[in-house]
């Protein structure tokens, strides 16, 4: 089995101006200094970008985007495209969330451009997928898993499928406290990773799957222990850089 390095990053959604931004980083960067064999970023607001980058450069954090938009440069007022992040040296996007689903329409259609841009920019995508309560309840969880895996991934060629962070995040238990059960996550997780194994068995053994969904300290060491789990995909607490060091500190082997 290929050896996959575990992946925490924290999403700070439209949280901290750039000053905020400024004390966070230098709170958090002697809290994670010695983390090893453990990813450690940050997906913050374009208008923190320059900053966290700057200020976490030379660092183990790395500063990912929260969106990007598909084309690399057009008529699209208020977007920002993958090279203007590549060249302000942003190492990935998160893409999909499920906020950006349901309160801003974005859609499969949209995803399965933006993921190949992503990729041809050199940047790493976070493609965000999972179901919501009622599809859940319905039994209808690995239907919802392939289509959104199916349809978003068809843009990008098996030899670069690898490259792809997923983050499987159950809509019902992000931002509600709730979280899924280990047997759920794993369950989940390992059917993603079959989608995957299905197009390229390679590609499989070596993609980063990781779990998001009230992510916190205490439950961070039984859902990051499970065999298919690859890391986590942090809200809330990641906007306190305790709470996210000892997430990351729960990752390390």
């Amino acid at each position: 089995m290929a050896t996959r390095t575990p992946l925490i990053a924290g999403n700070w959604k439209m949280y901290k101006t750039e000053s905020e931004a400024e004390q966070y980083i230098q709170a958090l960067l002697p809290r994670v200094s010695t983390a090893t064999d453990v990813d450690v970023a940050i997906c913050v607001p374009f208008t923190d970008l320059r900053a966290m980058v700057d200020s976490a450069r030379g660092s183990r954090v790395e500063v990912y985007a929260q969106n990007v938009h598909s084309e690399p440069q057009g008529a699209y007022t208020g977007e920002i495209s993958a090279p203007m992040l590549s060249e302000l040296d942003v190492h990935g996007v998160v893409l999909g969330h499920s906020e950006r689903r349901e309160l801003f329409g974005e859609t499969d259609k949209a995803l399965a451009l933006k993921v190949p841009a992503t990729l041809s920019a050199g940047l790493v995508p976070i493609l965000c997928v999972g179901e919501t309560e009622v599809e859940r309840d319905s039994g209808d969880t690995e239907r919802k898993l392939r289509n959104q895996i199916g349809e978003d991934l068809a843009g990008v060629a098996d030899e670069q499928l690898a490259h792809v962070v997923i983050a499987y995040e159950p809509i019902w238990a992000i931002g509600t406290g709730r979280v899924a059960s280990p047997e759920q996550a794993q369950e989940a997780i390992a059917f993603i990773r079959a989608l995957i194994e299905a197009r390229s068995p390679e590609a499989a053994a070596r993609a980063r799957i990781l779990y998001g969904g009230s992510v916190k300290p205490d439950n961070a060491p039984e859902l990051l222990a499970l065999p298919d789990v690859d890391g986590a995909l942090v809200g809330g607490a990641s906007l306190d850089p305790d709470s996210f060091s000892r997430i990351v500190a729960a990752a390390a082997p």
